[in-house]
């Protein structure tokens, strides 16, 4: 039987693309929602779900910190995309033909001056791999879209342009999320371990839970903070180190951690990607 894992966005979407590159060798099932994804995975109908955490140019991706903690999810891998965007069109039309480029608004910002240089005006899209489909739907050839190159494959549209970003360096990491934990490999280039925690409301808290890193020579290479339940006050940390939790450094680190804490969640520990550095 073939194995699965489910994304969120339309076939054709850059997670769909993430989920080949990563596990060429399972079936890509797309979702409507992070949470839809989240679901199949839990509940036994994929076998693991694919969710983009960050992306190099914009940040972090909205919602995902609040999910994760309560998904029920274990991250068993990362995987870092290029997010090549290209220019697509019905087949046969030339560049010359098109007057308009649709696709989700930070697709159309990242490809402004490809756009100006030959006066194609922007249309705002639901997603990209949506606005491929909607393209290839529409039949006009003096329409195109921003997509991927996996998403002219599916909808049927000729590659005009390849790679038109503005910013060559454009990245999106997403993380391999499972049913199970996987504490059992080491990976070439080290592990990665991932976890939330809420500090305890006394002088300095946060100052004197990092120290245990320091001490310890655990490399945290991040540091998030967002607020949970609505409360000015109650703020959450997301947190990465180079490491694995049998690391005896590690859980030198995480001991003192624990005493500065009034929660702190594990998320996984997975190899480093070679992308990462």
């Amino acid at each position: 039987m073939t194995m699965r894992i489910a994304f969120q966005g339309e076939p054709g979407a850059y997670s769909h693309e993430a989920c080949r590159l990563a596990r060429p060798d399972m079936e890509a099932v797309p979702c409507r929602t992070f949470e839809d994804a989240i679901d199949l995975t839990r509940s036994g109908q994929t076998e693991l779900a694919m969710l983009p955490v960050e992306n190099s140019t914009f940040g972090r991706v909205a919602d995902i910190h609040h999910l994760l903690p309560e998904s029920g999810l274990h991250i068993v891998d990362e995987a870092f995309v290029r997010v090549h965007i290209n220019l697509l069109a019905l087949p046969g039309t030339q560049l010359e033909d098109v007057k308009s480029a649709m696709s989700h608004t930070m697709l159309l910002g990242q490809c402004r001056d490809f756009l100006r240089r030959h006066g194609i005006r922007r249309v705002t899209g639901a997603d990209t791999a949506g606005s491929a489909r909607r393209i290839a739907e529409i039949g006009d050839p003096a329409q195109a879209a921003l997509a991927s190159e996996l998403a002219a494959e599916i909808y049927g549209l000729d590659v005009l342009a390849r790679h038109i970003e503005d910013q060559s360096s454009n990245t999106t990491r997403f993380l391999v999320m499972a049913r199970e934990p996987d504490l059992t490999r080491r990976g070439n280039l080290g592990m990665v371990t991932a976890f939330v925690f809420r500090v305890r409301n006394i002088p300095a808290a946060l100052y004197k839970a990092m120290g245990g890193f320091a001490t310890n020579g655990v490399n945290m290479t991040k540091l998030e903070s967002y607020m949970v339940g609505g409360s000015f006050t109650a703020t959450q940390f997301f947190a990465e180190i180079e490491g694995h939790p049998e690391d005896p450094n590690v859980q030198l680190a995480m001991e003192e951690l624990e005493y500065f804490t009034s929660m702190i969640k594990v998320l996984g520990t997975y190899p480093a990607d070679p992308m990462r550095r």
